[in-house]
């Protein structure tokens, strides 16, 4: 079946096969957010180790899926060869940083007085799901990204990376509808509220992704700091707010060995199919 989405990925406009890669991401978090049909409250300890699984899905798609692929295609030699993975990444934790101090967030964990970004009255369940849209900017940047970089022919990006990459951060996306939505319902707003802010903290997704493939497209030589970009405002998101999301209760092994298995899912994804 994954032979012949991608087959059929592969006979298709990038920017359109982005697009439908991220509406899959998208679905996805609905799916998770949609558990708030199921249960009336959220299990903390599976909570965390969703959370670490997030965290290491992202860590192994920054490196597997995108720097390793970008340093690769990269010319030169040496030193040289790391230069536009050093100034994309660089860049691209930069992004996440400025939106970070800007964007009004507040990371699922935390409580209200430790809001983020610039202050606002906007209510808690607005800033929950804020908070969750930068997760998925760099998200589907970098679905798109590589969906671009696979159709303009660069050696290292293929179609088969890209699904990979889209199926992974699908999976992990599951748990950050699922964070947005259980905390909602438990401040009393309806279930269908509640699902509703859950899966719509996925919508930037195709938007990046969109955008990722078409600079790509429209910028060849961009494509080695545009991955290396993805991946340093993906690394930002994990140390600046997953980890710090997982660590907030007594179940912080179950965090760590959830980032283990994430990281270990994707790596086996990214290498099996890309």
């Amino acid at each position: 079946m994954i032979e012949n989405i991608i087959s059929y990925l592969e006979g298709i406009d990038p920017v359109l096969a982005a697009l439908y890669a991220t509406l899959f991401t998208w679905g996805v978090t609905a799916a998770g957010a949609a558990l708030v049909f199921l249960f009336k409250k959220m299990n903390r300890m599976l909570f965390d180790g969703m959370l670490g699984f997030t965290g290491g899905v992202m860590v192994a798609a920054s490196f597997w899926s995108l720097l390793a692929p970008g340093i690769e295609m990269s010319p030169g030699e040496g030193f040289e060869k790391t230069i536009p993975a050093v100034v994309g990444f660089g860049l691209g934790a930069l992004f996440i940083f400025g939106l970070d101090k800007i964007l009004p967030h507040l990371h699922v964990n935390f409580n209200s007085e430790e809001k983020e970004g610039i202050k606002t009255p906007w209510h808690k369940s607005v800033l929950l799901v804020l908070a969750i849209t930068l997760h998925n900017i760099p998200e589907g940047l970098a679905v798109g990204v590589l969906f671009g970089g696979a159709a303009a022919g660069f050696e290292g990006a293929s179609i088969a990376g890209a699904v990979a990459l889209a199926i992974g951060i699908g999976l992990q996306n599951f748990p950050e509808g699922f964070a947005v939505a259980m905390p909602l319902r438990g401040q009393g707003f309806s279930r269908w509220k509640s699902f509703n802010y859950g899966q719509l903290s996925a919508i930037v997704e195709p938007v990046a992704a969109v955008l990722g493939a078409w600079a790509v497209m429209t910028f060849q030589p961009i494509l080695p700091y545009a991955l290396a970009f993805a991946a340093g405002a993906m690394i930002f998101v994990v140390v600046e707010e997953v980890v710090p999301e997982s660590q907030q209760s007594k179940y912080t092994d179950v965090s760590t060995l959830g980032f283990i298995g994430g990281f270990m899912v994707m790596m086996t994804l990214d290498v099996g199919l890309g």
